[in-house]
C-alpha cells in the first residue's frame, strides 16, 4: 500500500487522529483514539475506495438525471450556460 493510501485509510477510520507516518513506521500521537492495527488499516482502505467509487457513481447518476430533466424540458446545457447557470 502506498504511503498516501495508508494515510487516507487511517484518516478514514480515525478522523482528526494525530500520528506520524514515515515510510511504514507509524507513530501514534493521538491520546483519544486508539491506534489501528495493520488489518484495520487495510480494511479501511478498501472501504475508503468503495466509498469513493460509490460517490463517483452517485455523482454521475445525478448528472444523467439532471440532463434527462433538461431534455424533457427542451433545454440543453448550453441553454443553462446562456442563463449563467
Amino acid at each position: 500500500m502506498k504511503h498516501t493510501d495508508k494515510v487516507k485509510a487511517i484518516q478514514f477510520i480515525r478522523p482528526d487522529a494525530e500520528f506520524n507516518l514515515i515510510g511504514d513506521d507509524l507513530t501514534w500521537l493521538d491520546q483519544t483514539q486508539t491506534q489501528p492495527t495493520e488489518e484495520e488499516i487495510k480494511a479501511a482502505y478498501i472501504a475508503y475506495k468503495a466509498e469513493q467509487e460509490a460517490d463517483k457513481t452517485q455523482e454521475q447518476a445525478a448528472k444523467l438525471a439532471a440532463e434527462a430533466k433538461l431534455t424533457a424540458l427542451g433545454l440543453t446545457a448550453d441553454d443553462l450556460k446562456a442563463l449563467g447557470l
